[in-house]
């Protein structure tokens, strides 16, 4: 009789390609579906025509327009009229600018219990929630997806995490999740898969597990995965999808390699502090700061019932005279039910701001807060200067604190409205005949393979790298632990538009960390030939973007040397040919300074012949040894210079 399994390893199994179930070891995995967003979908289209490829080989895979969607130059349209001819080449479906954000669009409408997906965006992993295997990845790897490639990882561990009890009054998804966080922080689901179950499921809705598997990259999970149930099915029959819906849940007596156990009814209401998810405390012990901005919606928060409890919170009262409650609701279906129940004419009239249905000031594109001001935000992260505004103070919440604190002017625990304005908890039922929209879904087009790619000026081809080689270069940062995507290169609505333009998009590589790393990077490759950075734990922390590794590669960077890594942040320098290295002793970190010269002899060698690298540092005069963890596919590809140069050659041959 065959071993009982968890949810997370019946998804695994039956999609198992290469490899064995042995954590720690690579795997290769179909994928049926992949999700790609305007942010880094530029490069995953540019990618396909590098490719060659003729068509997707993926059961579905849709291209999102959510993130750039400020139109005040010709930039950001241009990259929308290339992906809509992109997704007619290669036989996508789009979704339109305004139809809302990647995110919950895919849970309303193309997640599937059972399935897997692959996406360019580091909170793809929000449709665990369906009971899928759903995996944030660089956009060279969804690229190859697409193709029919397998995704390549290292097999996790499962962290269960049972459910018990009831959920509170005023307490929510959110606030389960940041107690996560608390308990977790930024990188301690590294190497783990975080799976949800237990009789507490009962307390949230689909969109409550969209919250919680959404932020479970803010731990380092690879993913997140709640079982397919009759809650999921209820979630599938409203959309219009029940026919999908199959179960999908763990054997009796399958096991955790590690299990945690969350008392619903022992919750509160929690905050993230500034400038990280991971810095979490109880509302009560932050209550009474002053607050200029309260922000509800994002893919952290994206259901309908977000925007319903905020309404009806705020319903029949004025926000506070200093407070901007900005509102972004997150799918075009949302904001029709929005209006038809009412829960929009609530919001306007207690003076929120009502914005389009996109990413918007999650990723810094407007919404920017005042200097020296608190922002309260419902987003799934707040890494320092992701918000437009240099040394922001961003708080993480849920949509009831966001509410209660816009009415007083100040951070306040949603229990106390009760005493403050005499309010009852609101219960939330599902509103009568949910209106379903799936017309700013474009469904994709039949043999496009001799169609144009539309490309304005802004849209560049994909830079060539060369072979990996020796160097003597100077170390241009040493960076401390928890070093993020938004740090290596920026958020916001200067550098957005130029995700398709990597020479441009280079010109702000590091800048949050050193504001003069550009014309040093330049000047370092044109009299050394490159450069290195040295960084300390779970370096490259947070969004998926590979820009934060070709950015840099264009600038010269040959290596990273760090004290560990994050998931998707080390695949993307092995696939763009910067070897990431780590450091085997701490003291080795310690003693390297920035503008010290490293010299990698032989490294070609070093890296076929074993695990370890010596490295010279030549300014003071001492040797020291690294290591790497690749695998041989991911090898040969950082010594081609990259994961498509390593295709080209073998498609030549």
């Amino acid at each position: 009789m065959s071993e009982p399994l968890n949810v997370t390893q019946k998804l695994i199994k039956s999609h198992l390609v290469e490899g064995e179930l042995e954590p720690g070891s690579e795997i290769g995995l179909k994928i049926d579906q992949t999700l790609t967003q305007d942010a880094t979908g530029t490069l995953v289209m540019l990618e396909l025509e590098a490719m060659g490829l003729d068509e997707a080989k993926t059961e579905l895979s849709c291209q999102y327009v959510d993130h750039n969607l400020l139109q005040t130059d010709n930039k950001n349209p241009d990259d929308h009229v290339f992906l809509k001819s992109a997704a007619d080449r290669f036989g996508i479906w789009y979704s339109r600018p305004g139809n809302g954000v990647s995110h919950p669009v895919h849970t309303e409408h193309f997640a599937t219990p059972g399935k897997t997906l692959a996406g360019s965006d580091s909170h793809t992993p929000a449709s665990g929630c369906m009971g899928m295997f759903a995996l944030g990845a660089g956009g060279l790897d969804v690229a190859f997806a697409i193709a029919g490639e397998p995704m390549y990882l290292k097999m996790p561990k499962v962290l269960g995490v049972e459910l018990k009890g009831n959920m509170p009054d005023w307490v929510s998804a959110k606030d389960l999740v940041l107690e996560m966080l608390r308990r977790y922080d930024v990188k301690g689901a590294r190497g783990y898969v975080i799976e949800y179950f237990g009789e507490g499921l009962k307390e949230l809705s689909t969109m409550d597990r969209h919250v919680i598997a959404n932020m479970g990259t803010e731990m380092g999970a690879t993913t997140s995965v709640f079982p397919s149930d009759e809650e999921v099915r209820r979630f599938m029959k409203q959309n219009n999808r029940e026919d999908e819906w199959t179960e999908l849940k763990a054997d009796d007596g399958a096991k955790y390699d590690k299990y945690e156990e969350v008392v619903l009814d022992e919750l509160v209401p929690m905050i993230a502090l500034p400038s990280s998810p991971g810095n979490v405390v109880p509302v009560s012990e932050v209550e009474g700061k002053p607050i200029y901005q309260s922000y509800v919606g994002s893919s952290a928060n994206p259901g309908y019932r977000d925007f319903w409890i905020t309404s009806e919170i705020v319903k029949g009262r004025r926000i506070h005279d200093d407070v901007s409650l900005d509102v972004n609701p997150t799918s075009r279906q949302i904001i029709e039910n929005m209006v038809k129940t009412g829960v929009m004419l609530h919001l306007v009239q207690s003076g929120a701001r009502i914005h389009q249905a996109g990413c918007n000031g999650c990723i810094g594109m407007g919404q920017a807060p005042a200097s020296g001001q608190n922002s309260l935000r419902t987003v799934p992260r707040n890494f320092p200067d992701r918000s437009g505004t240099k040394e922001d103070s961003v708080f993480l919440v849920s949509p009831e604190t966001a509410a209660a604190s816009a009415l007083t002017g100040e951070i306040t625990d949603p229990r106390r409205l009760e005493e403050l304005f005499d309010m009852k908890w609101p219960e939330y039922s599902d509103p009568e005949d949910y209106i379903i929209n799936k017309e700013m879904l474009i469904a994709p087009t039949k043999n496009g393979k001799d169609k144009e790619l539309k490309k304005g000026p802004n849209i560049s081809t994909m830079p060539d790298f060369d072979e990996l080689s020796d160097f003597e270069v100077p170390v241009l940062l040493k960076m401390g632990d928890d070093i993020s995507t938004d740090e290596i290169l920026k958020a916001g609505a200067e550098v957005l538009p130029y995700r398709s333009n990597i020479p441009e998009i280079s010109k702000f590589s590091f800048m949050v960390v050193d504001e003069s790393f550009y014309d040093r990077a330049v000047e370092a490759k044109e009299n050394h030939g490159g450069h290195i950075v040295i960084a300390g734990e779970n370096y490259a922390q947070g969004s998926s973007r590979e820009h934060a590794a070709i950015a840099p590669r264009f600038l010269g960077q040959r290596a990273v040397i760090a004290k560990s890594y994050a998931r998707i942040g080390w695949q993307n320098l092995a696939n763009f040919g910067i070897a990431p290295l780590e450091f085997i002793k701490d003291e080795d970190y310690k003693s390297i300074d920035k503008g010290d010269s490293i010299k990698i002899d032989d490294i070609r060698g070093q890296l076929k012949s074993g695990d370890e690298i010596t490295v010279k540092n030549v300014t003071k005069g001492a040797e020291f040894t690294v290591r790497h963890t690749l695998s041989g596919r991911q090898l040969k590809s950082l010594l081609d210079g990259g994961v498509i140069n390593t295709f080209k050659k073998e498609k030549s041959s």
